[in-house]
């Protein structure tokens, strides 16, 4: 708000537009209704009068309750309520009838403390009453940039809303569950701030998504050959077999020139009829898989599905991030290094060459890092730190965070991807990005982000009833509506 003004927005113009964004979310949800509006004593009270104003003006019953003393309002929320021409109740004297719309004007992302008072007693009560609440910028109770209520997840309180809206861009609330859930569907609204305020922000942290990196996107150009696309090698499980059949397709669907799976005899004749287009290469030691990357073609690596927590495992690890190789570590990969994970530290900080991306479910996060705590933001921006790798902290909101500081929160996954062997999908799906990244293409930063935006949009398309299997025969739909938006 104040970057707004400074760059030369008027604040009377930004509630105008905010409140207004405000009253259009309650107009477009249904039949005019009785609507109660709860104004706090700042910018967000000021939001609060506006959207009354307009409701009002367009036939809505409203009745609005004020925080505090209309006289000690200031700045633009005291011409804010000026304009307001109905009564100013004070906000202890009312309470929430059956059927009405509460919006919730109160305090946004600025509270640092629990809600109190008649506030708390008003979010129990619409609570109670089952009501629809519209909240301005966050729910009341909720911290901007947290993940939970304020005082926590045991005893918080907080306005649980069916819509919030917010201005200009997301803030960590709207994304990180449980905090999202609370916050409803989210409407960002435009209310003229303009693009340079972001510059002068220098955010780190981003809402994962085709913009942070499309551009970067390697698609084939007219005379590509498929060694430009280049080869990824997966590491085959023995008896497992299935978890690295799926990484091995989705590599494929996903845009590698080339995919081989490393297995045993055994098991070679399983991995050859499953992807007839999968190269099959018989070995069966770790040796043996360091010395299939002696050829420099094989530019990319995924170890751990299906491998089992195992020393070979470990070996073929270590071995990928010794030669240099773009590195994708998942499952039983991550859980071999839990007794020593600064090993595995040390070995990544080595070897500049190597581009590591670690993928880890909260369990395997909790093995290689118990001492880490915060949300899942902060925790998957402190694991890139210390590892020197890039982290995919996968769950309802994944997190995608680089050892730089950089991050991308992840919302566009939908529940049914729950389900066995979607992981072992997305690990097959960065290896495949990764593959097509050298030279000049995605980072492991870009190639873990749009795998994972990727993938959830498939199991979007898809719908519930998914299994993993359906995940990689959804991703050219995916692929062409992006290629599309890149043209």
């Amino acid at each position: 708000y104040r970057l707004a003004i400074a760059a030369g927005v008027a604040g009377p113009v930004l509630l105008e537009a905010a409140g207004s964004s405000v009253a259009a979310a309650v107009m477009n949800r249904r039949a005019p209704a009785p609507v109660l509006v709860l104004c706090g004593p700042g910018n967000n009270g000021g939001d609060g009068f506006v959207a009354a104003r307009h409701l009002a003006a367009a036939g809505w019953p409203v009745r609005l309750a004020l925080l505090g003393s209309p006289d000690a309002l200031k700045g633009d929320a005291a011409g804010a309520a000026a304009a307001w021409p109905g009564p100013i109740l004070a906000l202890d004297a009312v309470t929430p009838g059956a059927g009405e719309i509460v919006v919730d004007a109160l305090f946004g992302a600025g509270l640092p403390r629990p809600l109190e008072g008649p506030a708390a007693a008003l979010a129990r009560r619409t609570a109670e009453l089952g009501l629809s609440v519209i909240a301005v910028d966050v729910p009341s109770g909720l911290p901007g940039d947290g993940a939970e209520p304020l005082g926590g997840l045991e005893g918080g309180l907080a306005f649980r809303a069916e819509k919030t809206v917010t201005f200009f861009r997301k803030k960590l609330a709207h994304l990180l569950v449980p905090a999202r859930e609370i916050c409803g569907e989210v409407i960002l609204a435009d209310i003229g701030t303009p693009p340079r305020v972001l510059a002068d922000i220098a955010p780190q942290v981003f809402e994962n998504g085709p913009a942070l990196w499309l551009p970067a996107f390697p698609w084939r150009r007219v005379d590509s050959h498929k060694y430009d696309a280049g080869h990824l090698l997966v590491a085959g499980g023995a008896t497992m077999t299935g978890a690295a059949q799926l990484a091995c397709r989705s590599g494929l669907r996903i845009g590698a020139g080339l995919v081989s799976v490393a297995c045993t005899a055994a098991s070679l004749p399983i991995y050859a009829v499953s992807n007839p287009g999968v190269i099959t290469l018989e070995l069966p030691e770790p040796a043996d898989f360091a010395a299939a990357l002696a050829d420099s073609r094989r530019n990319a690596v995924l170890v751990g599905p299906g491998n089992g927590v195992e020393p070979a495992t470990k070996a073929r690890a270590e071995a990928a991030i010794g030669a240099g190789r773009a590195v994708v570590l998942d499952a039983d990969a991550l859980t071999v290094f839990q007794d020593a994970p600064a090993a595995l530290w040390a070995l990544i900080a080595a070897t500049p060459a190597a581009q590591v991306v670690l993928t880890p479910h909260e369990g395997e996060f909790r093995r290689l890092f118990p001492d880490l705590a915060g949300n899942r933001l902060e925790r998957a921006r402190a694991a890139a730190r210390r590892s020197g790798a890039t982290v995919v902290f996968k769950g309802a909101d994944s997190v995608i965070a680089a050892p730089d500081g950089r991050a991308a929160v992840n919302g566009s996954a939908p529940p049914w991807l729950a389900t066995g062997g979607t992981g072992d999908v997305l690990a097959g799906m960065i290896g495949g990005l990764l593959a097509q990244g050298s030279p000049g293409g995605m980072t492991p930063f870009d190639a873990a982000a749009a795998a994972v935006w990727i993938h959830g949009r498939a199991a979007a398309l898809q719908g519930p009833g998914l299994i993993a299997e359906d995940l990689p025969e959804a991703l050219p739909q995916v692929l062409r509506d992006l290629r599309r938006q890149s043209a």
